[in-house]
């Protein structure tokens, strides 16, 4: 698998080379046509504005000059090619000659690249002849390259007594322009070398993350799920990393949760399951009347280990999506619903002193059981008669309604050292003098309710003079009244009678 994946690894960084290879040589290649094409051009105009400028200034000359020996105009064609070409310099790529066809005689001015007659005559090439007759100027293919020329005919008494060919030879400076593309060509492949380099590189580097992340997937087991890839930069790369430790996340609280069901599972049903089965084995020896006794006592037993199993499954159930099902919610009603199901709990002096009116979006299930828990653990801690009330307000903390219930009884209180360890899984209170049952789940159950609906669980209190437990949570959407001031100890609101049980 480690073979496999590292193959796939390597297989997507010279993908990434081999792309980026492509695309540059691609460029590079368009690059070098594009020039070369301009090059060539630019020679092209070059020896045609070369050729007209001849051709233009021996028209010029004919027109205007004089036969210096004479003083008067020319009237022979060969002392005008003659004098004309004297006074000329060709360019280096350019070919001067002035042809007088009825004398056979031929006067030039030949430029220093000028390919010599052994190698090249144009006037003994037939076919450039032919068309130096037949056309003003053209393009001639010849064996030492490109030849771009121009003609200007002597005319004397209406017909052709003399030619001017002008040819400019490209073949060296084609030449020049292949030896500049060779260089670009070479300086091309040089930057390919170097960019497939660069590229190798950073592939790496961008796939680093993704290694990272296959170290990780081969280290992470259902025993060590703590790794994490550490995470640089926002391109895709690394918010793939960021999602995969995302998961990692959500997978090592999924097994954190399973490990802790188990845990405390087997730390509470492990005591009353022995003590079951040790009153079982020893239920055929004893009298009817101790049999009675101990099936009572094996009844409740199994009535406290159906109250775990059901606090253990809450809790589990705790760090799942649907945990909190929130609707619309009326807290004036859900208070008195409240206040009704707290007087069957125990035989208390049962007070309600405030109650919120207006709507909420809250979980009325799960709010009516993390206050039933509060006013359950009241019960535990106070005794018969003590008085245990009830309360429900509207508050604003930091511009954010929230709704709070408050339940505060007269028992022993809860010290300050114990008032955060008492939320967690089988703890409890070290307050002495009351009677303490339960497994110690209850108070975990309300705080995971709070945290559900995004909010908090508090106590407060004097030591030796009772506790308040208040659960706040969000109203969410819903429309209410404008918050008043929150007091535990405050009055009942106009129109809102106190109402005691007993």
């Amino acid at each position: 698998m480690r073979r496999l994946t590292q193959s796939i690894r390597r297989s997507v960084r010279w993908r990434i080379v081999g792309w980026m290879l492509l695309t540059m040589a691609v460029s590079f290649a368009v690059v070098v046509i594009a020039v070369r094409g301009v090059l060539l051009n630019n020679v092209a105009n070059r020896a045609n504005h070369d050729v007209n400028q001849e051709v233009n200034e021996f028209y010029s000359f004919a027109a205007e000059a004089v036969d210096p020996a004479t003083g008067q105009p020319f009237t022979v064609t060969a002392r005008l090619f003659e004098t004309h070409l004297s006074r000329q310099r060709a360019g280096d790529h350019e070919l001067l000659v002035g042809q007088l066809p009825s004398y056979g005689a031929i006067y030039e001015q030949r430029g220093a690249h000028v390919p010599p007659t052994e190698i090249y005559d144009p006037l003994a090439d037939a076919q450039f002849m032919a068309d130096v007759d037949a056309l003003p100027s053209g393009v001639h293919q010849s064996p030492v390259g490109q030849i771009r020329w121009g003609k200007a005919h002597v005319e004397v008494n209406g017909r052709v007594d003399g030619t001017l060919i002008v040819l400019h030879f490209t073949g060296t400076e084609v030449e020049g322009v292949n030896d500049t593309i060779r260089v670009l060509v070479l300086v091309a492949i040089g930057a390919l070398f170097v960019s497939v380099l660069v590229a190798f590189l950073a592939a790496g580097q961008i796939l680093r993350p993704l290694r990272l992340l296959q170290q990780t997937a081969q280290e992470v087991s259902h025993r060590y799920l703590t790794t994490r890839i550490p995470v640089h930069g926002s391109d895709e790369v690394s918010q793939l990393a960021r999602t995969f430790n995302s998961m990692l996340d959500r997978l090592e609280g999924a097994f954190s949760a399973q490990q802790h069901f188990v845990d405390d599972a087997g730390h509470e049903l492990r005591t009353p399951i022995t003590a079951i089965r040790g009153h079982l084995e020893l239920l055929h020896t004893k009298t009817p009347a101790e049999q009675t006794q101990t099936i009572a006592l094996l009844t409740s037993e199994l009535d406290r280990m159906s109250r775990i199993v059901n606090d253990l499954l809450a809790l589990a159930k705790a760090d799942q999506p649907d945990f909190i099902q929130p609707t619309e919610t009326d807290i004036g009603e859900l208070t008195l619903d409240l206040d009704v199901l707290a007087q069957a709990l125990a035989d208390r002096r049962w007070v309600l002193t405030r109650i919120a009116d207006g709507p909420a979006i809250v979980d009325e299930q799960r709010i009516t059981q993390a206050v039933l828990q509060l006013l359950q653990n009241a019960v535990q801690h106070t005794e018969t008669g003590d008085e245990i009330r009830l309360s429900s307000d509207f508050i604003d903390i930091g511009g954010v309604p929230y709704v709070q219930f408050t339940v505060t009884d007269t028992g022993p209180g809860v010290p300050e050292e114990d008032r955060e360890r008492i939320f967690g899984r089988f703890a409890r209170g070290s307050a002495q003098g009351t009677a303490q049952s339960g497994a110690g789940l209850g108070l975990a159950i309300v705080a995971a309710i709070a945290r559900g609906h995004g909010g908090m669980v508090t106590v407060g209190g004097t030591l030796g003079n009772g506790a308040i437990f208040s659960i706040t949570v969000p109203v969410g959407d819903a429309t209410r009244p404008p918050a008043e001031d929150s007091d535990t100890e405050a009055s009942t609101p106009p129109g809102v009678p106190e109402r005691i049980s007993s």
